[in-house]
């Protein structure tokens, strides 16, 4: 299950079409669930224990963790987990710091 605030459910394909409009991917499931199930190509990983720290780093910090540039907060941003229960926890995560 993935979520996305303006659309909370976003199928497979809808994730394709946003992908190709450089929508920034967070997959919050735990490193342990990557290594068994896989990464999800173009996706960065921020276990969802880890979100709300890294949704307030400075943006060099978020580079250097993630290798990715920070999202603004009018960004396009996804989230995904295994069962769809993390991401919408994330999806609360970010709205709550006022991503949009």
């Amino acid at each position: 299950s993935l979520c996305a605030a303006a659309e909370p459910n976003v199928s497979y394909q809808e994730l394709k079409d946003l992908k190709k409009a450089n929508v920034l991917h967070i997959d919050v499931r735990e490193k342990w669930e990557i290594d068994r199930f896989g990464k999800i190509p173009e996706s960065i990983n921020i276990p969802l224990g880890e979100l709300m720290e890294a949704l307030q780093m400075d943006p060099t910090e978020f580079k250097e963790q993630y290798n990715q540039k920070m999202p603004s907060k009018s960004d396009p941003v996804v989230f995904s987990c295994l069962a769809g229960t993390r991401s919408k926890q994330a999806l609360g995560f970010a709205t709550s710091l006022g991503f949009s």
